[in-house]
Parts: structure tokens; sequence; C-alpha cells
């Protein structure tokens, strides 16, 4: 059974700067030029399910300046619905700023703006239409209150349309990323969690990723995925914890967006309705084609 994609998260526009290495603490290092391009873990990840063939519905906030406008312009032009997308006259667009090394290295800070003020309201208003085939993917560049607004808004969309349990396993997506210790206690509302293994060790405190995945899965009530860069990614499912090779990867220009890339890919296939085996693979592949062009997005031509 086919269904949509619904994703609840961040839109930013992105600053980055290449630079011959990463800086140390109190350092300069001197970049050449800077890069302006679209960005925000939940666009990301929009563009990349859309990309991926699925239809697309996305929920998140702008601002009322040529940020935002410019952001939705290139949603739309993607095939991602934006119609869900609040624009706030009070708040700006937004805004990341990256440093990027010559190995594909990152570092990035993050400016919330709208983000920061997208209400459990609107999240709630725009889930409405949920039905019990559609996948839900939340990042969590936003306020808690909205993804759990949206997680519960899963969980009711799955209990009225009477989804049986091996569906609702699939349902809904968390990309914890920034990880923080309350998106422990939403995810139980039944989410997938995806984080990297630098944010499962936050989300956890345990530095075997092994046991970590067993942890987050034992916490949400359903599998977890722990992404591990070149490594591939490790999916606990009950005890159960299985480690997937990374796909090949064309070039590596640079990582940002990769993770973004894996949770469209695996929402994507999800709605299809592959199972977690193929979702997890798909998934592996949309990250591995996303380190080959710079930025989170790649250009469209």
């Amino acid at each position: 059974m086919s269904g949509r994609v619904f994703v609840v998260g961040s839109t930013n526009v992105d600053r980055t700067v290449p630079v011959p290495r990463l800086p140390g603490r109190g350092e300069t290092v001197l970049g050449e030029a800077i890069r302006i391009s679209p960005g925000g873990k939940g666009a990301n990840a929009a563009a990349a399910a859309a990309r991926a063939g699925a239809s697309v519905t996305f929920i998140s906030a702008v601002g009322a300046d040529e940020d935002g406008e410019a952001a939705l312009a290139v949603l739309r032009a993607e095939g991602v619905a934006v119609d869900g997308v609040a624009v706030l006259d009070d708040a700006p667009t937004g805004a990341a700023l990256i440093i990027t090394d010559e190995e594909g290295a990152n570092l990035i800070a993050v400016a919330a703006g709208a983000n920061g003020r997208l209400s459990p309201d609107h999240v709630t208003q725009w889930l409405r239409g949920l039905g019990s085939a559609d996948v839900l993917l939340v990042s969590a560049e936003i306020p808690d209150a909205c993804i759990e607004a949206a997680l519960r808004a899963r969980a009711g969309a799955g209990a009225r349309a009477g989804a049986g349990a091996g569906h609702g396993a699939a349902a809904a997506v968390l990309n914890p990323a920034p990880a923080r210790p309350s998106l422990l206690a939403i995810a139980a509302l039944g989410a997938m969690l995806t984080p990297n293994e630098t944010e499962a060790r936050e989300l956890t405190g345990l530095d075997d990723p092994r046991e970590a995945a067993r942890r987050l899965a034992q916490l949400s009530g359903r599998p977890a995925v722990i992404t591990l860069g070149e490594a591939g990614c490790l999916v606990a499912d009950g005890d159960a914890v299985t480690a997937y090779p990374a796909a090949p990867a064309p070039a590596i220009v640079d990582t940002v967006g990769a993770g973004d890339a894996f949770a469209g890919g695996l929402a994507a296939a999800l709605a299809a309705g592959e199972g977690l085996d193929g979702a997890v693979g798909a998934a592996l592949r949309a990250a591995a084609e996303s380190l080959g062009h710079a930025g989170a997005r790649p250009a469209r031509t």
C-alpha cells in the first residue's frame, strides 16, 4: 500500500565557507568564498523524499523575507507541496552558518529564526489529512511542542484508520538532530529514531553504538537506526542489531545534509511500502548520492 510523506521541520538558508581545514577553538582559518544555498533539516529531507519519488507535504515556518521566498521557490521546484509552510512577519527565515574542509567534514551553527516560532496548532492543523498508509518524518530544529504535536497526530491518525501494528512501526520517523534528552520522552509516542553516532551517544550516554541502538529501540518501542558515516548504519529491531554497509558514493564533496538525505530516502521508501530492510538500503543510497555535491542539496539543471 503506497502512501504520502508528511515532513515537519525546519527551513533555513545555508551560508557556507569552504576552508582547507576546520578551525580549532579561537582560531581563524581563511576561505576564498561564501556559498549561499537552501537548507534546513526538514526542507532537506522533504526535498530528498520528493527526489525519491514520494508525494511530499512540508510543514514548517519561514520569515516574510527574501530568504523565505527563495527557500519556498526551491522546494516548489523540487515538487514539494509547501502550502503548510507558515510565513511569519515577526521573525526572519532560519539560517545556518557552515564551515567545510577539504575532506568533507563540517562545523554548523544554526539561528532558528522562524523555525522557533512554528506553533503546535499549525502542525496539528496540517496533519489532519494523515492516512494510515502515510509516513510522518519529523526533524528536531523546531520546538519540542511541535515535535510532540506531530507524533500525537500520527498516533491519532493510525488509531482512527485502524492501522495494523506492522505498518504502525514504520509510520513515524524522528531525526533527533540536534539531540537533546527531551526527545526521548517524545519518541516514546512511537517514532523510529535515526541519530548519527554522536547524537546516539548524547541521547543514551552509551559509547557502544550497538548498545545505544538497542536502548533507543527499547525507549521508543520502534526500530532505531544509527548512521555511521562511511561505515553505513546499525539497525536495532527488538534485541537484534543489524549492520548495513554504506552505499558506494560517486564522490565526496562534503557531508552537509547527508543525514537529512538518509531520513528523506527512508521515509519515501517506507511510504512506498518497502519493508525495513529495503527502506534502509534506499536511505543509504540517498545519503551516498548527497555526498557528491556541495551543500545540502544538489543544484538543479
